[in-house]
């Protein structure tokens, strides 16, 4: 199991305390891009278009961390 999937792995039992670098290492494993350059959010873009923008502060509050599981799932 590498990083990224154990990562999502805690993310998935616990959505406190994540930074967006975690997001981004993830992201980075299954395929998804991003956008943050000096500005107050990271904006994660899948293939098929969709997208996620997400408050760059620390930490990231539970609601931006479900969406992004699900970003990544698919769903």
């Amino acid at each position: 199991m590498n990083s990224a999937a154990k990562i999502l792995a805690a993310m998935r039992g616990r959505a406190l305390d994540w930074q967006i670098a975690d997001l981004q290492v993830v992201a980075r494993q299954h395929g998804v891009g991003w956008r943050h350059q000096k500005s107050s959010h990271c904006v994660f873009v899948r293939d098929d278009g969709r997208t996620l923008s997400v408050p760059a502060h620390r930490p990231i509050k539970p609601i931006y961390i479900r969406k992004f599981i699900d970003l990544i799932d698919g769903a």
